[in-house]
C-alpha cells in the first residue's frame, strides 16, 4: 500500500514540476498576437490640393499706321551658373558643363559646317557657322519637357555664344545697308523663315518635338515652335523685345507657334497685348511673312504670351512600393526648364473629388538646379471603403506646376 501511495505522490510531483517549467517556458519566450491589419485613416475629412498656374491668353488687335519705329534696344545677359548646370552626353552618363568645355576645346574634335543663303529686299545674302559637334550632341541628348512655354529653349545659356555671331553677322548688314531697326530685325525673320519646314514625326519619330536653336540651325529646318524658338532667340540677342505666342491646340484645330515683336512708333497690323505693351505678329515656318501680318486662320483666336525670361520646368516619375501592411511612394522630380527652382515640395493623396484628397502627405522643401532631379518618399495611407486613386501633385511657388494620377481602385 505504502508503495502505491509513493508512485502516486511521485506522479503528482512530475506534474507540478512540468507545469512551473511550462509557465516559466511561456514567460522567457511569449510574444503577444499581432493585431489585425488595417489601414489607417488620417482624417475622414478631405483636405485640399494645390491648383495650376494660370497663364493669360490674349486676344489679336490691327493698328494701321505709318513708319514703323522698334523701341530702343536692350541687351540681355544670362545670370545663368553655368558651371553648375549639368551635362549629359551623347553616351550616356553624365559631368558638368565645365567638362563639356574642356571637349570643345580639344583641337581634334569635330566641326559640323553648314551654309546658308536667303533674301531679303532685293539683295541675296549668304552665312556659314562652324559649331563643336558636341554642342549638338549636347542638345539632342537633352529631354524635352511637356510645356506649352518654350521659352526654356531661348533662355538656356549654352547656345548664347553662337546665337550672338549670327545676331552680330545679321547686325552688320544692317549697317552696311544702312536699315532700320525694323528693317534689321526683317532681315533676321526672313533668314530663319528661308529654313525648310519639317515635320516632327518625320524628322525625329515624335509627334511633337521642340528644337533648341543650336538643333534647328544644324538640322537647317523645323516645324512651327522651332523657327519660333529660333526666330526669338536672335531678335533677343539683337537686344529686342519679343515673345513667343503659341495658339492652344483643341479636338478640331491644331495649335500654332509664332513670334510678337515689340512694338515702336508707327507698327502696323495685327499684335497682342501683354503687361501694357503691345507685340506685333511674326510668322516665321515660311518666306515673304512681314511682322504684323498674320494667316487668316489664325486672325481670330486667341493666344498665349510667354517673355523671354529663364524659368524652372517641373516633371516628375512615381513609383508604389509595398511592403506587407506598408506601402510608399517614391516621386522623382526633374527641373528641365532654364532656372533653378527653390522651397519645391510633393504632395500626394487620395482622391476625394472637388480638387481634395483624404491621407494627404506632404514631403519637406527642397531645391532643384537646372537638370537637376530629387526623390521624395512619403508613406501611403489610403481611406476604407473608397472608390479613389492615387493624387500626386509637384508645387512650386504656390501652385501645382505638376500632377499626375494613378488608376481608380476600390480600398
Amino acid at each position: 500500500m505504502k508503495f502505491i501511495l509513493k508512485i502516486i505522490v511521485g506522479i503528482i510531483c512530475i506534474i507540478v514540476i512540468l507545469n512551473v517549467f511550462s509557465t516559466c517556458f511561456s514567460l522567457c519566450f511569449y510574444s503577444p498576437p499581432k493585431p489585425p491589419v488595417s489601414y489607417s485613416t488620417p482624417s475622414s475629412t478631405p483636405q485640399p490640393l494645390y491648383t495650376s498656374p494660370l497663364v493669360s491668353v490674349e486676344k489679336p488687335y490691327l493698328t494701321s499706321l505709318p513708319t514703323p519705329v522698334l523701341p530702343t534696344p536692350q541687351f540681355q545677359t544670362s545670370t545663368s551658373a553655368i558651371a553648375s548646370t549639368p551635362f549629359i552626353s551623347s553616351t550616356g552618363g553624365s559631368s558638368s558643363l565645365t567638362q563639356l568645355y574642356k571637349e570643345m576645346q580639344n583641337p581634334s574634335a569635330n566641326v559640323i559646317s553648314k551654309n546658308f543663303t536667303w533674301k531679303y529686299g532685293f539683295n541675296e545674302w549668304t552665312w556659314s557657322m562652324q559649331i563643336p559637334e558636341v554642342i549638338y550632341d549636347y542638345y539632342k541628348a537633352l529631354p524635352r519637357p511637356l510645356t506649352a512655354n518654350y521659352s526654356v529653349y531661348v533662355t538656356h545659356p549654352l547656345h548664347e555664344k553662337y546665337l550672338a555671331q549670327l545676331a552680330g553677322e545679321l547686325q552688320k548688314i544692317g549697317k552696311q545697308k544702312g536699315y532700320t531697326d525694323f528693317e534689321t530685325v526683317s532681315l533676321t525673320a526672313a533668314f530663319v523663315q528661308s529654313l525648310d519646314y519639317k515635320f516632327d514625326n518625320v524628322t525625329e519619330g515624335y509627334d511633337e518635338y521642340p528644337r533648341f536653336p543650336i538643333e534647328t540651325l544644324l538640322d537647317q529646318g523645323g516645324d512651327c515652335e522651332d523657327t519660333a524658338i529660333l526666330t526669338a532667340s536672335l531678335i533677343r540677342s539683337l537686344g529686342y523685345g519679343v515673345v513667343l505666342i503659341v495658339f492652344p491646340s483643341s479636338p478640331n484645330i491644331s495649335g500654332h507657334c509664332a513670334v510678337g515683336v515689340a512694338g515702336g512708333t508707327g507698327m502696323t497690323g495685327t499684335y497682342f497685348e501683354r503687361d501694357g505693351k503691345k507685340y506685333y505678329y511674326l510668322e516665321t515656318t515660311s518666306e515673304g511673312w512681314e511682322i504684323g501680318e498674320i494667316p487668316k486662320e489664325y486672325s481670330d483666336r486667341s493666344a498665349k504670351l510667354y517673355p523671354m525670361v529663364p524659368v524652372p520646368i517641373l516633371t516628375h516619375d512615381w513609383k508604389v512600393e509595398v511592403n506587407g501592411s506598408n506601402a510608399q511612394i517614391n516621386v522623382t522630380v526633374d527641373n528641365l526648364g532654364s532656372a533653378a527652382a527653390k522651397d519645391v515640395h510633393v504632395i500626394v493623396g487620395f482622391d476625394a473629388g472637388n480638387n481634395q484628397v483624404w491621407g494627404r502627405q506632404l514631403s519637406p522643401n527642397f531645391d532643384l538646379g537646372v537638370n537637376e532631379s530629387e526623390i521624395a518618399t512619403l508613406n501611403l495611407l489610403p481611406p476604407l471603403g473608397k472608390h479613389t486613386r492615387i493624387v500626386i501633385q509637384i508645387v512650386y511657388d504656390g501652385y501645382a506646376v505638376d500632377e499626375s494620377y494613378s488608376k481608380w481602385f476600390d480600398t
